[in-house]
């Protein structure tokens, strides 16, 4: 099977194993795999990984993807973001919009970075567990999560928060992560963040925004991105987040890309992962 046909393998594997099985090892199945096998901790998780997923055999996946794949994560790096050390998210709902709080149990999967190729073409998507339960604030649209300040959130907004300067634009609010983050920057003089749900700008509002250090800083304007894109003037960097995986990024990705001046500077969340996606088109 050549590389191409193994991502799509790997790729699907751990969709579903996430999707339906994301909680199937607990701490007894490490504990023993690690101490029949003397193993670490992230090398027991594979093991009991490629047990389940029934590729424990198959040499080529376990060299070539997953043995880079798997992270045991460190909570107090996480606990330490200046965002979750200063917003307290309280449980709140309006409308088909909820503000509430969810937990990763120990060992549990979940994607927490953007996806990785390697110098030969191998698709490794970086999944992390923990230890212990983690916590983390989320933002639900009719009961289906949309945005959380999780690993994956803060892992994957990473660059673009290291890029933006000066008069920054956003797409997509949510729990407003980028806005605080970008915000605290010396360098970005404003934030003016684009979103199209008035309930999600009234819950963020008031329950939130005036939590943030330099609240002075940022503008909300209920509007489409797809609208305002097309006479977005003015600003240095553009920051678009107005999807919540793959499945739906594509498409809004092309389209808002379609607008790009050049005297701007542009980000998009998990744009690897997307651009991916966007080139198994091309092979078809």
């Amino acid at each position: 099977m050549n590389i191409k046909d193994n991502n799509g393998r790997v790729l699907r594997l751990l969709s579903d194993y996430i999707s339906y099985t994301p909680d199937a090892i607990d701490e007894e199945m490490i504990r023993e795999t690690m101490e029949y096998c003397k193993v670490s901790v992230e090398e027991a998780f594979r093991i009991l990984i490629l047990g389940i997923m029934d590729v424990f055999d198959d040499r080529e996946l376990k060299q070539g993807w997953f043995s880079h794949m798997f992270s045991c994560l460190d909570s107090r790096k996480y606990e330490n973001d200046p965002y979750k050390k200063t917003i307290k998210l309280p449980t709140v709902k309006s409308g088909q919009w909820e503000f509430t709080t969810e937990s990763y149990k120990p060992y549990e999967a979940f994607v927490y970075d953007d996806l990785k190729l390697d110098f030969a073409g191998r698709v490794i998507p970086q999944i992390g567990f923990f230890e212990k339960e983690y916590s983390y604030p989320v933002v639900k649209q009719g009961g289906r999560e949309w945005m959380l300040i999780t690993p994956n959130e803060i892992e994957t907004m990473k660059k673009p928060i290291d890029r933006a300067f000066g008069k920054v634009l956003t797409y997509g609010l949510g729990l407003g992560y980028f806005a605080f983050m970008a915000s605290l920057k010396e360098n970005v003089e404003s934030v003016t963040v684009v979103e199209k749900d008035p309930e999600v700008i009234d819950l963020f509002s008031r329950f939130i925004l005036p939590q943030f250090q330099n609240g002075d800083k940022v503008n909300i304007i209920n509007a489409s991105a797809y609208e305002y894109c097309k006479s977005a003037k003015g600003y240095d960097f553009v920051f678009a987040d107005i999807w919540h995986d793959p499945s739906d990024g594509c498409e809004a990705y092309l389209r808002l890309r379609e607008y790009e001046r050049a005297d701007c500077s542009y980000s998009y969340w998990i744009e690897d992962t997307i651009e991916y996606y966007l080139s198994l088109r091309k092979d078809i």
